[in-house]
């Protein structure tokens, strides 16, 4: 529909952020984005054939429905002190009046009214209604829009929970257009400046900017507008304040405004899912370049342990190299005592000369050095246990901590998973060669 409304040069436009953000869903699909955040994306591109899509938010009894029943001149949409809505209406121009499901919880009224031919409005559930579907409802819808007209009410201007929910729009970068409802509850323009004021100053402090702010009252603008005496109906239509509104959805939103906005729209989706995406992948590279460093760290432990034992070793060499010395000390000596003329018949007995070697020159020696190298071999062993159980321990605590996709539901899982199955498997290697390590057979190595 929209296509048909544009110049060369839009269609150009059109044409180039189509690609831009088809590219964009193609990666975010293969990003494993969530799947409701790709719909949303899918969504704002379809909207793009779409005519000027102007949605209506607010809180439940904020007067959303009567605010849409005084632009059409007739009460079409129920209106309440409780929760009425309870799912989205899109209002679309017909030759007739019809009412069709046409998505779940969506309900499409085509009315022969004029202006709606070149805009659809979707009246919305309260934002802060007490059954909670119908709030998600609302916030999921709001992606899609071209301009937001977020109804508050004179009596409770601004709550928390508008505060809160107009937040979320400007997240989705969406030109916002305040409208304070029921001004006729208000004692004169004193009072009706000081709640715009108080509107404009926190709206201010939230956006960065004071919007577009209509003080209205939909319920004397729709009685002007069925009112037959001419000086009633003027009396009503003034009081109401009304007109600037309608002035400016049906005239100052020309062709070019309305096509500008729709333009942005689905751009504004694409870079606020940008963002949040951009946000995991920093959140992941940060994740993964700890985990290179705890490698990094186990490479360098590893390269002081090797380095210690090798120091160690040679320490705990020399006392076996000592007991050699020793023992070769005390056969300089004895071969020095028994190897003379004056001993030669004591040569001649083999086996008395043995003895006395064995006794003055081995003596205990060989006990000596077994003791060593055992104690060597038991240093060792028990050196490469509490090495592995080291790595062990600190491989455990890198894998309890998780990546910051949480921050955006769905999204992350197989990200988490696969950086957890390969910790899992480096930190099972290691609880394997200290569940299995033997130290009698390691020592026999």
């Amino acid at each position: 529909m929209l296509h048909t409304i544009l110049n060369d040069e839009q269609r150009e436009l059109l044409k180039t952020e189509r690609r831009q953000l088809e590219a964009l869903t193609v990666a975010l699909a293969r990003f494993k984005a969530a799947p409701d955040d790709l719909t949303t994306l899918q969504q704002s591109l379809a909207q793009l054939d779409e005519l000027f899509l102007l949605v209506v938010v607010g809180e439940f009894n904020a007067g959303k429905s009567a605010v849409i029943n005084a632009l059409l001149g007739q009460k079409l949409l129920k209106e309440g002190v409780t929760p009425t809505t309870a799912q989205v209406h899109i209002l679309k121009y017909g030759s007739e009046t019809t009412r069709r499901p046409t998505e779940e919880h969506v309900e499409t009224l085509t009315l022969p009214v004029a202006f709606l031919g070149e805009i659809n409005i979707v009246d919305t559930p309260g934002t802060n209604a007490v059954i909670r579907r119908h709030e998600e409802i609302t916030r999921d819808f709001v992606p899609r829009s071209d301009l937001v007209l977020f109804v508050t009410s004179a009596d409770r201007p601004f709550t928390e929970s508008e505060r809160a929910f107009l937040e979320r729009i400007r997240s989705w970068g969406k030109k916002v257009v305040i409208i304070v409802n029921k001004t006729d509850i208000l004692e004169g323009e004193d009072e009706v400046r000081q709640v715009i004021d108080f509107i404009a100053e926190n709206a201010k402090m939230l956006l960065g900017f004071v919007p577009q702010i209509f003080p209205v009252s939909a319920k004397l603008a729709r009685q002007a507008k069925n009112e037959a005496d001419p000086e009633t109906q003027a009396r009503l239509w003034a009081t109401s304040r009304f007109e600037p509104l309608e002035s400016y959805i049906l005239e100052s939103l020309d062709q070019e405004s309305r096509i500008r906005l729709k333009f942005l729209n689905p751009l504004g989706v694409g870079q606020r899912l940008s963002a949040q995406y951009l946000q995991v992948v920093q959140a992941r590279l940060n994740l993964l370049r700890a985990d290179f460093e705890t490698t990094d760290n186990i490479d360098d432990q590893l390269g002081v342990y090797a380095e210690d034992m090798q120091r160690d070793f040679r320490f705990r060499m020399s006392d076996i190299e000592n007991f050699l010395h020793e023992m070769e000390a005390r056969g300089i000596e004895f071969f020095d005592e028994t190897v003379r003329l004056a001993r030669v018949l004591d040569l001649i007995n083999t086996s008395r000369v043995r003895g006395a070697f064995e006794r003055e020159v081995v003596a205990d020696t060989p006990q000596q050095i077994d003791a060593a190298v055992q104690e060597l071999i038991d240093w060792m062993v028990e050196k490469d246990l509490r090495q592995w159980q080291a790595v062990m321990e600190y491989l455990e605590k890198r894998r309890s901590v998780k990546s910051d996709d949480k921050i955006i539901g769905q999204v992350g899982g197989q990200f988490e998973y696969s950086r957890r199955a390969l910790l899992d498997s480096v930190g099972r290697a290691a609880s394997r060669a200290v569940a299995s390590y033997d130290k009698e057979y390691e020592a026999a190595e």
